[in-house]
């Protein structure tokens, strides 16, 4: 069923060669390097989920090319008070920087502002706090992701049938997926309902209930759309129980959710690209707590501003049961020279 093209191009062969000097196969790049007690801080909330560890891997990476110390902290919960304390916690460190995915917009409005004016950089990923001082966001486009999402399972669908989403409000980069979904259907697709919007909020039993309860309705629902990994396991569930018809696709992976793609039982996953995420965070952080390395063309150095305001899309692909097998948690550490996921998280100092 499922008929999905991974979003990615290939590499163009260099021109040079090794023999020539120009483009030397395995020729480093070295000159950009902070001091060995600078130390920055990633923050996440519900620090269990799978999403966060390949982020943090690519943050680790920047930090070793950069010569800086980084570190893995945030909440075990999904509460945003209980993140913003951990980022308190952070922040009582005094560290250069701290790359935070913030679990709502206006939850960190004022503590990412009472950091820059202490002297601590702050730069989002994956979620945004837009109205807060913070210089630079990272993430993969959300509105691309629910776009995506709509046309993979409309088209599935032959334009024809309903769907639903399945919801996790107030998180922005979720409403912004589901929202685009939902619009990229009642715009491209008239033969197609949304007749479900569900507040599920990250809870598998809430997903199994959800499309249970919405097919009883609507017996010709034919697709259902997660913005995260966790409603959509206990969707796909229900869909195979009821024949293994109704497409259920989600943002985000997990080992539990490639196992259920491989096997036929999830029709498709959406994925950013969570190592670019965590290196071009790192980096944005890092030039912006040196603003001395870097000249923009604009007044802000001058009035002691930000040096910048700028938003990086740091990619996404199309997972398909033949790519899977590149996602697997464990598998990437291992790959990657680390001898298990707790490895890969744990803190990296300069010697």
């Amino acid at each position: 069923m499922l008929g999905l093209a991974a979003c990615g191009k290939q590499a163009p062969a260099s021109s040079g060669s090794a023999a020539d000097g120009s483009g030397a196969a395995g020729a480093s790049a070295t000159g950009l390097r902070g001091s060995s007690d600078e130390n920055y801080y990633m923050c996440v909330f519900v620090s269990g989920v799978e999403y966060w560890f390949p982020v943090y891997a690519g943050m680790k990476d920047a930090c070793k090319q950069l010569g800086v110390n980084c570190y893995y902290e945030g909440t075990t919960e999904y509460d945003a008070q209980k993140q913003v304390d951990s980022f308190e916690s952070i922040l009582a460190k005094n560290p250069k920087g701290i790359l935070l995915s913030p679990i709502t917009a206006e939850a960190f409005n004022e503590p990412i502002n009472r950091a820059i004016d202490q002297g601590v950089t702050v730069v989002t990923y994956a979620s945004d706090s837009p109205d807060s001082k913070r210089p630079a966001y990272v993430t993969s486009d959300n509105i691309k992701e629910g776009t995506a999402a709509a046309r993979a399972v409309a088209e599935d669908m032959g334009g024809k049938g309903s769907v639903m989403v399945l919801r996790n409000p107030g998180q922005t980069n979720h409403d912004i997926r589901c929202d685009a979904f939902i619009k990229t259907i009642e715009k491209e697709y008239p033969g197609i309902k949304v007749v479900a919007d569900i507040a599920t909020k990250q809870d598998s039993q809430a997903g199994y209930d959800a499309v249970m309860s919405t097919y009883q309705k609507y017996p010709d629902l034919g697709g259902v759309f997660s913005p995260e990994s966790v409603s959509i396991t206990g969707a796909a569930t229900a869909a195979k129980e009821l024949g293994g018809t109704i497409r259920c696709m989600c943002c985000d992976t997990s080992d539990t959710l490639l196992d259920m793609l491989k096997a036929g039982d999830l029709f498709g996953i959406i994925t950013p690209d969570q190592y670019m995420q965590g290196y071009l965070g790192m980096m944005s952080l890092f030039i912006a707590a040196h603003p001395e390395n870097v000249n923009p063309i604009n007044e802000r150095k001058a009035l002691g501003q930000n040096i910048m305001d700028i938003s990086i899309d740091n990619g996404l692909t199309v997972v398909t049961a033949e790519t899977a097998d590149f996602y697997y948690t464990a598998d990437y550490a291992k790959k990657i020279g680390y001898a298990s996921i707790e490895d890969m998280l744990s803190p990296y100092t300069v010697d």
